[in-house]
């Protein structure tokens, strides 16, 4: 996953992998530090209606990753009226001050907000609330690797929730390359020593990616595996 900050990636954006120097934990017969087994998710844990002020809301948990997603709208938008008879989706993804180990540096993350709203938008049915606007509000509480891939699950839930039309459920997954290892949903350690990453968003019924994000080198052999 993209460290916090800096500019929005293209849906498909490959980029040079860093030299990193991989500790001892991750030799070619490592073994993953939960100990899973490489191609295993971390224990999921859904519920809507977590906000009861919201429209809709979803709060989730992906092992120690835990989000919540709150929607507001659709209500009157003065900017859709200008341009569209569309509605119109905004997204923000924003960090508490306790999410993460160095404590104090909650904050906006634009990069993530930007792909949230790329990896929502074409799920929603926009002409089903001209002229208004629906807010996706989501707040990483706690993080623990693969937050993206959260935080757009569980935002595809609360709008669900909030009784937004779509056209199906958006669900989202990393891998991580490290080496010659596949992983499945990555937690912190191994973000932070992987030699690429694939981010995945799709809409599961209609067989459609709403999203593609690549990091890293990868070979055609590698993303066919990925495939399978």
């Amino acid at each position: 996953m993209a460290a916090k900050g800096g500019t929005t990636p293209a849906t498909y954006s490959p980029c040079q992998t860093t030299g990193k120097n991989k500790p001892p934990l991750f030799k070619e017969d490592w073994i993953r530090p939960d100990a899973r087994g490489f191609h295993q998710c971390r224990p999921a844990f859904f519920r809507t209606g977590a906000v009861n002020a919201a429209s809709g809301s979803a709060y989730a948990e992906f092992g120690n990753t835990k989000v919540i997603v709150s929607v507001f709208g659709p209500r009157e938008s003065k900017k859709a009226m200008m341009y569209s008879d569309s509605g119109r989706l905004n997204c923000n993804v924003s960090y508490t001050t306790f999410a993460t180990p160095v404590r104090g540096q909650g904050s906006d993350h634009k990069e993530y907000s930007s792909m949230l709203h790329k990896a929502l938008e074409g799920a929603i049915i926009l002409e089903s609330f001209p002229k208004t606007t629906v807010d996706v509000f989501a707040l990483v509480l706690e993080s623990s690797g693969s937050d993206l891939p959260v935080v757009i699950s569980c935002a595809s839930l609360a709008l669900a929730d909030a009784g937004i039309l779509m056209y199906d459920l958006v669900a989202s997954v990393s891998v991580s390359c490290l080496g010659k290892n596949l992983i499945i949903d990555p937690i912190s350690e191994e973000e932070n020593c992987q030699d690429g990453s694939i981010m995945i968003t799709c809409m599961p019924s209609r067989y459609e990616i709403t999203q593609l994000t690549v990091t890293g080198e990868w070979s055609t052999p590698k993303i066919n595996e990925n495939q399978r």
